[in-house]
């Protein structure tokens, strides 16, 4: 159990978080004459997950509060591990955020956390290497037609190929496939949404053994196996590694999280500041270029021996000049302010676009099973790209697991 006389905040693993959290809390502490002393320990997802709601941390008092992604919120709310802050906000103050970052965690009346770090998918590509006028002929030489940010899967491999330079330590695309029950969930998802297809039925079951699933699986497949396009490390690395390498300037293109592109912006290591644009994913067929809206928030839990001052703390740290803070730092602020600072703007120049990436977001379905769920997903996903197993066998064998899971 915690220490009594600790504020203990439970923090996602990223460089940027850790510090900027440390950063807010002093802050806090001047502004409120806090004397409280505070432990921020970082995980990464596996451990934050086990931590939390497993071990019911956030339950038992183990941990005030933490950083929350919307994948675990119904599971948590679930199991009431986490407190309503409704009640000690107004109207005015919920403003600060669009709708999309905050409909989510919403349950029977009560708001389970608020915005830390956004940043829908999308695509992050090097626009220095894309407007280079030697590039662009040397594509229109190999190709016959004009180098482009890519609109359909189909140019996407094309282009990543082409920029495949091993020996100059540049690679076409990187894909972060480490299997931890989210990277490669997240890209199935985006590749099913991408061709048209849905991840609910029409009674608002999980049903992925659809023909649109079977062509974003194969397509994925090809993909982490085509060595003529992407970063040799790809099955290693989750997003933050996939960023780093991106950041590295190892990397033509990705599809990952928004704030993989801003922290190259603000990053002393990045090795390409001011060499970055984001775009819209690719689409396949009869889809449509789409987003994923996954999100970190801040949380209360309700063992928590003291949760006037995690109430408190997290009030201020979603304040303005705390947003801005930590997207300074290499973060995503949530609130419409930051998204149009002209600070932040200047800084990062494609900030403002999170509006329009939002969208096209679509969101993962809330589900008390949805970890029991993603990591069938994930065996699915890692089955398919390691073996030769008929695709349509692997989605019906998933299905039937699935289906044995009472989902929502």
């Amino acid at each position: 159990m915690s220490n009594i006389n600790k504020f203990r905040f439970a923090v996602r693993k990223f460089e940027p978080f850790e510090r900027s959290m440390q950063k807010i809390w002093e802050s806090f502490c001047v502004a409120t004459g806090c004397k409280l002393e505070a432990e921020f320990i970082a995980m990464d997802l596996p451990e934050l997950h086990h931590e939390l709601i497993t071990n019911e941390g956030l339950k038992n008092g183990n941990w005030d509060a933490a950083h929350l992604v919307t994948d675990w919120l119904l599971e948590a709310y679930t199991a009431n591990a986490i407190a309503d802050i409704k009640p000690a906000l107004n109207k005015q103050e919920l403003a600060a955020w669009s709708n999309s970052l905050l409909d989510i965690q919403q349950f029977d009346g009560k708001l389970l956390g608020l915005p830390f770090h956004d940043g829908p998918e999308c695509l992050i590509y090097r626009k220095d290497l894309f407007e280079s006028p030697q590039e662009q002929q040397k594509f229109k030489d190999l190709y016959g037609k004009d180098l482009k940010v890519p609109l359909s899967w189909d140019d996407f491999i094309e282009v990543a190929e082409f920029f495949l330079r091993p020996e100059d330590s540049l690679y076409g695309t990187v894909v972060a496939a480490f299997p931890d029950g989210h990277n490669t969930v997240f890209d199935f998802c985006l590749q099913l949404w991408s061709r048209g297809g849905e991840l609910l039925d029409a009674d608002g079951n999980i049903q992925i053994n659809t023909p649109e699933a079977a062509d974003g699986l194969i397509f994925y497949r090809d993909l982490l196996n085509n060595h003529q396009a992407i970063h040799p490390q790809s099955a290693q690395y989750e997003s933050v590694q996939a960023g780093e390498a991106f950041a590295r300037g190892e990397v033509a293109m990705m599809v990952n999280w928004f704030g993989f592109a801003a922290v190259c912006e603000v990053s002393e290591s990045s090795k390409v500041k001011g060499k970055v644009d984001v775009a819209g994913l690719p689409k396949a067929g009869n889809g449509e270029a789409c987003s994923l809206n996954v999100y970190w928030m801040y949380a209360v839990g309700t063992g928590s021996k003291h949760q006037d001052i995690a109430l408190a703390f997290v009030k201020y740290a979603t304040q303005a000049q705390q947003d801005k803070l930590l997207t300074l730092e290499g973060g995503i602020g949530c609130r419409k302010s930051t998204w149009q600072d002209a600070d932040v703007n200047r800084i990062i120049p494609y900030y403002h676009k999170l509006e329009e990436l939002h969208k096209h977001a679509k969101t993962l379905p809330q589900s008390k099973h949805w970890s029991a769920i993603a990591s069938l997903i994930d065996e699915l996903v890692v089955k398919a790209c390691s073996t030769t197993d008929d695709v349509g066998d692997l989605l019906k064998d998933a299905q039937y697991k699935i289906n044995n899971i009472n989902t929502l």
